[in-house]
């Protein structure tokens, strides 16, 4: 693995964790909307990663002997699990027996993903430091 496929590795990894970050940013943004252009409360959304290979046409050719796998989101798909619902008779977005549709999203599952998303994203820039700091020293040889 040369110095620059393991910074192609740690970029993949910076961007799908900023990627995830959006998600989780906009969940807690959306956690009070009943109504949504397509009907009903505000879905909780999530991220799917999937390794990818890194580098060019000549990496590929390589790749029995290379393991620079990086990662990428593939899909941010909705969460189906139930809505929450509140007995609120006075809201104009209330059923016919008083219940209103929040969404199905849980503050403190939010905040957990989002202090892993962070930690990742700060191992990944931990990588490319490490990364620089090594090249940078095999230059002075």
């Amino acid at each position: 693995m040369s110095f620059f496929s393991a910074l192609d590795v740690s970029a993949s990894g910076l961007t799908s964790q900023r990627i995830r970050m959006n998600v989780i940013a906009s969940n807690v943004a959306n956690i009070n909307v009943t109504r949504t252009p397509e009907g009903g409360p505000y879905r909780r959304k999530d991220v799917i990663f999937q390794t990818t290979k890194m580098g060019s046409f000549a990496s590929e050719l390589a790749s029995a002997i290379s393991t620079d796998e990086g990662v990428e989101v593939t899909k941010i798909y909705p969460d189906r699990s139930p809505f929450t619902y509140k007995y609120e008779p006075n809201h104009p977005d209330a059923d016919d027996e008083g219940y209103v549709a929040y969404p199905n999203i849980n503050i403190v599952e939010e905040m957990t993903n989002l202090v892993s998303a962070a930690r990742s994203f700060d191992a990944n820039i931990m990588v490319v430091q490490a990364t620089k700091e090594m090249a940078l020293k095999s230059l002075q040889i």
